[in-house]
């Protein structure tokens, strides 16, 4: 894979500052798509940056979630993950690190990623354990407040994802 982004504009696609609209959790509500649900959000950024927040989670295992930020690469259909915040649903292994755990997780993109050669390369797939979250709603805050979103109100009007039945 060639790079796409250095590590110091990943950084800088990070501390972007992002406002969010109105209602924008209401904006959030999921539609089932094929064993999980999904929705998306698309928010540009002060420098233009056309940014992407992407939630998935399983109808059966309320453990078995992405929240995930990407961005759109100019001039392109392509959405870069940035981040991505992973439930407890799976085992995960750095294959640069030759690191594996089985525990919520959260994905960075990284220019090594992406130069690495490796069979399936994926910008984001290093990732660091995380006692964060423990739901998708709590790793969609941590992604709030990771990435410089801007709420412009009180984070209690979010409607985010319905409680697991």
């Amino acid at each position: 894979m060639a790079l796409t982004y250095s590590d110091s504009e990943i950084a800088a696609l990070i501390a972007e500052r992002k406002p969010l609209p109105a209602q924008w959790g209401a904006r959030l509500q999921p539609r089932p798509k094929q064993g999980h649900d999904e929705s998306e959000l698309v928010i540009v950024g002060e420098n233009q940056s056309e940014f992407h927040i992407i939630l998935r989670k399983s109808q059966f295992n309320p453990l078995d979630f992405s929240v995930i930020l990407g961005v759109r690469v100019p001039q392109s259909n392509r959405i870069f993950r940035l981040r991505r915040y992973n439930g407890k649903s799976h085992q995960h292994t750095n294959s640069i690190e030759h690191q594996t755990f089985y525990d919520f997780h959260i994905h960075f993109a990284t220019e090594r990623y992406q130069m690495s050669g490796d069979r399936s390369p994926r910008e984001d797939a290093y990732a660091e354990v995380t006692n964060r979250y423990g739901d998708a709603t709590g790793a969609l805050g941590c992604l709030i407040s990771d990435a410089a979103f801007e709420t412009g109100g009180p984070q209690s009007s979010m409607l985010l994802l319905p409680p697991q039945v």
